[in-house]
């Protein structure tokens, strides 16, 4: 006779979906109760046919984590907790009429074998038959059964691991669980078969927990990319609308796809949709970009024509001798190339040089004419320190008149004899200022004893003298001789009306 309900080798049948379990052997490997080759039939074995040994654990499969301690962690009867482990049995031997369970139950609590090979389970809801055994006697089937159920007790554990450690998916689990919690009424196993279904009823509620709680860890998650999308799509939108620094927000726009492409776990829709603001964005940015350099290179080229022009003029004026109203035309021609614009930047270079070229040829040539002059002006300086010298003698307050009459010959003559060094003018001018100051504060000091009035009034006519003095030396000192000699005009003009008003005050 064979075992009923159950394969000839006396292994059971693996449920599909669920994890290998420990203690199941490798196909091919001697199995319990299993005749070796050209022994007779099962059914009619022969004496001293060898017992059948424990089988060889299988490796668990990729998906599931390896076989665990047998801690009993996860079983929910006492004895279960509490029973020691069993020695393991050496290979091929398993100790007659020993039927220990791995997990460290007694089976013989839970089913029998009895003598004519019948198995037999025990629930709470009664016995109930599992199969029959003919391999050996009762205490082997007993344990034949019972390492049965030892592989269905490791499932169980391996679907309790793979929950509680969160490493798998929960509906996969728990489809696995129900596949298991149905088998149980059929299983061919002894054992605490009531305790693998609570066991399992657990694991299915416990894996509707994780479930759930998985939905909500990947909808936090996905709200969590959603908004990480939505703010780098806004940044975008306010660089493609707003932003001129073109190099930086250029390299922003790149660092911000680079971190895009990390972000994933969103919808494809909302994905799409949040995808078009980012793309619509850096095509508003790279439109901006190629018209603002579109414009800088129309620019350049308006530039370009407008230096060469400034270039040809200034080449035009370099040989010129007319050192003032030249050196003018170059200070406007270099105020109008500073508003031109940049031309390209070989160009411009080009262009530039050929300016400052011009430039050199005209003031090298004008400080060559200066230097002829400096023997002139130095000439004239010395000429001006004698004029000084003899105007030491002016004396205001022995003779008004005659130091105003010796005065206005002393600024005559220092008009005629005309330039001095730049070097020496401020010197000599403040000597004069000195002689000039010591004569009008006697006038003033007479104008005080007349009449208030007149004395205002001349006083004003001789400032007016002495701001156009003051205007053609700096017409002067600028190389605008016409400036210089129309100012001394108005200044000469004001010094006659000064003259006159200070004449009529002496008077009375």
């Amino acid at each position: 006779m064979t075992e009923s309900n159950a394969p000839s080798n006396g292994q059971p049948t693996p449920n599909p979906g669920l994890p290998a379990a420990a203690g199941t052997p490798h196909p091919g490997a001697p199995q319990a109760g299993a005749p070796k080759p050209g022994a007779p039939k099962p059914g009619a074995p022969k004496p001293g046919a060898p017992r059948p040994s424990a089988p060889k654990p299988a490796a668990p499969s990729a998906e599931t984590p390896g076989p665990p301690q047998p801690t009993g962690a996860h079983h929910t009867d006492a004895h279960h907790a509490d029973a020691p482990k069993p020695a393991a049995p050496k290979p091929g031997v398993h100790p007659h009429g020993a039927a220990v369970h791995l997990c460290g139950t007694d089976p013989a609590k839970f089913g029998h074998v009895d003598e004519d090979g019948t198995a037999w389970v025990r629930t709470a809801d009664g016995e109930r038959k599992v199969g029959e055994w003919q391999a050996g006697d009762a205490a082997e089937g007993l344990a034949h059964f019972a390492r049965r159920y030892d592989d269905l007790a490791t499932e169980v554990e391996l679907l309790e691991i793979r929950l509680d450690s969160g490493a798998g998916d929960a509906r996969k689990t728990r489809a696995a669980a129900v596949t298991l919690r149905e088998s149980l009424d059929e299983a061919a196993v002894i054992g605490d078969i009531d305790a693998l279904a609570t066991r399992l009823d657990r694991i299915v509620e416990g894996s509707e927990h994780a479930e759930e709680e998985a939905k909500a860890r990947k909808e936090n998650a996905r709200a969590s990319h959603i908004a990480r999308k939505e703010k780098l799509a806004a940044e975008a939108e306010l660089i493609g609308a707003e932003s001129t620094q073109w190099k930086a927000a250029g390299d922003r726009l790149r660092e911000i796809l680079d971190e895009w492409k990390t972000i994933r776990g969103i919808d494809r829709k909302t994905d799409d949709q949040l995808w078009r603001r980012y793309s619509k964005a850096r095509e508003a940015f790279n439109r901006r970009r190629g018209a603002h350099f579109a414009e800088l290179d129309r620019e350049r080229a308006s530039a370009k024509v407008r230096k060469e022009e400034l270039v040809t003029r200034a080449e035009e004026l370099s040989a010129s001798t007319d050192w003032g109203p030249t050196a003018g035309a170059f200070r406007d021609l270099m105020a109008e190339w500073k508003v031109a614009g940049r031309a390209p930047r070989d160009t411009d270079d080009a262009l530039w040089k050929r300016f400052k070229a011009a430039q050199d040829v005209f003031f090298g040539a004008r400080n060559a004419a200066n230097s002829e002059r400096d023997a002139e002006f130095e000439e004239n300086a010395r000429a001006k320190e004698t004029l000084l010298a003899d105007a030491q003698r002016i004396d205001p307050g022995a003779d008004l008149e005659a130091a105003r009459t010796a005065l206005r010959l002393l600024q005559e003559r220092w008009d005629e004899i005309g330039k001095v060094p730049r070097e020496r003018m401020h010197e000599l001018e403040g000597r004069l200022r000195t002689i000039e100051q010591r004569v009008r504060e006697a006038v003033d000091s007479q104008w005080r004893r007349s009449d208030p009035e007149a004395i205002a009034r001349a006083a004003q006519f001789r400032e007016r003298v002495l701001q156009f003095e003051a205007q053609a030396e700096k017409a002067e000192a600028a190389g605008k001789p016409k400036d210089a000699k129309d100012a001394l005009a108005q200044a000469q003009q004001w010094r006659e009306w000064a003259d006159a008003a200070e004449g009529a005050v002496s008077e009375r």
